[in-house]
């Protein structure tokens, strides 16, 4: 099985529950297991401004899904949450993306992987530090600690929101 790494954001229709929600989902996933899921991260939008802060958290999943079927099986679960794709970076419900996927790189058109711009993305790194390995190398040779030290600090909040709940609630 190769180790995924995906990133998860909401900032639509409850975040924490739609978070929570896309767990769930990904612990379905057939030939996948989930390993590690780190803290959840609260930040300020990226793109259009005049829209909710986001809940971001990244969690590592073990797989033998191939990249593409990996990539239609997150798509499905953002559309089961009602994901609409009308504006670049605009608010959702939910968006996941396959940040790392082993040390793989892949330049499709429909599949960039290590993820483009999480070099750019505090919401990213720091929960991908918070579950890694914290010499983790880049398939580029990048390493997660240069790449911390070069991202701008935009403000993120680590909160006290769980991707599991501990018991139920109406609202999940």
């Amino acid at each position: 099985m190769t180790p995924v790494y995906i990133a998860l954001g909401s900032n639509l229709g409850n975040p924490e529950v739609q978070l929570r929600r896309a767990v769930t989902a990904l612990e379905t996933l057939p030939d996948t297991q989930l390993d590690q899921m780190s803290g959840v991260y609260r930040s300020v939008a990226v793109g259009p401004k005049m829209q909710p802060d986001y809940l971001n958290a990244v969690i590592q999943l073990a797989t033998k899904l191939s990249p593409t079927n990996l990539l239609d099986a997150l798509q499905k679960i953002e559309q089961d949450q009602d994901r609409i794709r009308d504006e670049r970076w605009g608010p959702r419900t939910l968006d996941l993306d396959i940040l790392l996927y082993g040390d793989l790189q892949v330049a499709s058109e429909r599949l960039t992987i290590p993820h483009p711009l999480m070099q750019e993305r505090d919401f990213v790194l720091y929960p991908l530090r918070e579950i890694s390995n914290t010499n983790l190398v880049l398939p580029d040779g990048a390493d997660i600690g240069t790449l911390l030290r070069q991202c701008p600090d935009n403000g993120l909040v680590r909160t006290n929101y769980q991707l599991r709940a501990t018991q139920p609630t109406q609202s999940d």
